[in-house]
């Protein structure tokens, strides 16, 4: 009979001997306990890649170098274009005006898309909304570029008109802005026409980014996010493991217009250095080609509605035992007072400044959602907080706003 483990000895690799079964059994366990309440973060639990894990998983799949390579390493490059062409395609982009691959996740496609952005433009200043991912000023700070941020509304969208009264005062200067589709706390989405006219007016080039981490697909497959001709929108990043439920982080950068020289070949590995991780996760590839694969597109506009009805049917539930929850009309997210911390202390919930969410993701259940409002009801009531004034929900839209 095994003891009980001590996790702190037991990944001590100085140790002699380590029960390797044992460590894995406790975090699987650990991971088990905690996922019937972890309903905070954006990560859907209703796929199953089994197949994919027990078939591809025993080995090293490197995709080092640019997708349209061939050469190399066991590799599932193959698989990559497939996911880049229906990504892409999803997004009515250009078939002869469009570049990406799967990435770790959409840090590094906000890192890849801002730096083709920043070398057309090295003087350029980057905007981004104070409600845009932690990512984005880091990339900044990365770039070495001037970031400026630019004010969110209350209910997480972009003030556009602080973004014009900032663009004014740059006026001398290119200008690369970040527009998000799905913020962290709220999934609100800025309007990519208003930031397109914004631009224009600007006078000076201009440059639009759309970190769609969670949201893009989702509205992509809604037909409110495309990246065609008209869109003004020259590149976007979505991640794999948010809607598209990969057991591992991962995502798609696509960029329009993308520089021709941008990478050398590297003469050891016979490919292309285009990407910024050179090597890259093979895996992860194949896991986003396996759901695509397997629900295509109205299986998951289906994941996606569903998803939406339980948001809608949770902030009903919220309201009705007295705590002023709120959603975007096409947010899976739902905004509410943080609750007491007994509450919080079981349910893994996002929580900033006196407001959290959670997130009814594909795979959570009523269940999940009925458990917790009963939670929330037995515990004190919440002062009540204002709701943000709902304006006009806007997604990224196809045309430029005349």
């Amino acid at each position: 009979m095994r003891h009980t483990l001590n996790l702190a000895d037991a990944t001590d690799l100085s140790r002699p001997a380590i029960d390797v079964a044992a460590v894995l059994d406790h975090l699987v366990r650990e991971a088990d306990i905690t996922a019937a309440t972890s309903i905070g973060f954006p990560g859907a639990v209703d796929l199953d890649h089994t197949e994919v894990m027990t078939r591809l998983g025993n080995r090293l799949w490197n995709n080092i170098g640019d997708p349209a390579d061939t050469g190399g390493v066991a590799h599932t490059r193959a698989l990559e274009r497939a996911v880049i062409t229906w990504v892409a395609d999803l997004l009515a982009m250009p078939a002869d005006d469009r570049w990406g691959y799967v990435s770790s996740g959409g840090t590094e496609g906000n890192l890849s898309a801002l730096h083709a952005a920043h070398r057309r433009d090295p003087t350029a200043r980057i905007y981004y909304s104070t409600a845009a991912h932690y990512s984005v000023p880091k990339v900044v700070r990365l770039l070495g570029a001037q970031g400026v941020p630019v004010k969110a509304q209350p209910d997480g969208e972009m003030d556009y008109t602080h973004l014009a009264i900032q663009l004014r005062r740059r006026r001398r200067w290119p200008a690369i802005v970040v527009a998000t589709a799905g913020t962290t706390m709220t999934e609100a989405v800025d309007d990519t026409g208003h930031i397109r006219a914004a631009l224009d007016e600007h006078g000076a080039a201009g440059y639009l980014h759309v970190d769609a981490a969670l949201s893009g697909i989702p509205l992509a497959l809604d037909g409110l996010l495309r990246l065609d001709d008209t869109s003004g929108i020259s590149s976007i990043t979505i991640s794999g493991h948010k809607f598209l439920g990969t057991p591992t982080p991962c995502g798609v950068v696509l960029i329009r217009d993308h520089l021709p020289t941008h990478g050398s070949r590297v003469a050891y590995t016979a490919t292309a250095d285009t990407t910024v991780t050179g090597s890259r996760c093979g895996l992860a590839a194949a896991l986003l080609w396996n759901t695509i694969a397997t629900y295509g597109r109205e299986g998951h506009r289906w994941r996606a509605t569903q998803a939406r009805r339980l948001a809608a049917y949770t902030t009903d539930r919220l309201n009705a035992v007295g705590w002023p929850a709120w959603r975007h009309p096409h947010a899976f997210t739902v905004v509410l007072p943080t609750p007491p911390k007994q509450v919080r202390k079981k349910w893994l919930l996002a929580t900033d400044s006196g407001t959290s969410h959670l997130i009814c993701m594909p795979g959570v259940t009523h269940g999940q959602v009925d458990a917790f409002v009963a939670d929330l009801a037995s515990a004190a009531p919440p002062r009540p907080i204002p709701r943000p004034r709902q304006r006009p929900q806007h997604a990224p839209i196809p045309s430029r706003t005349p």
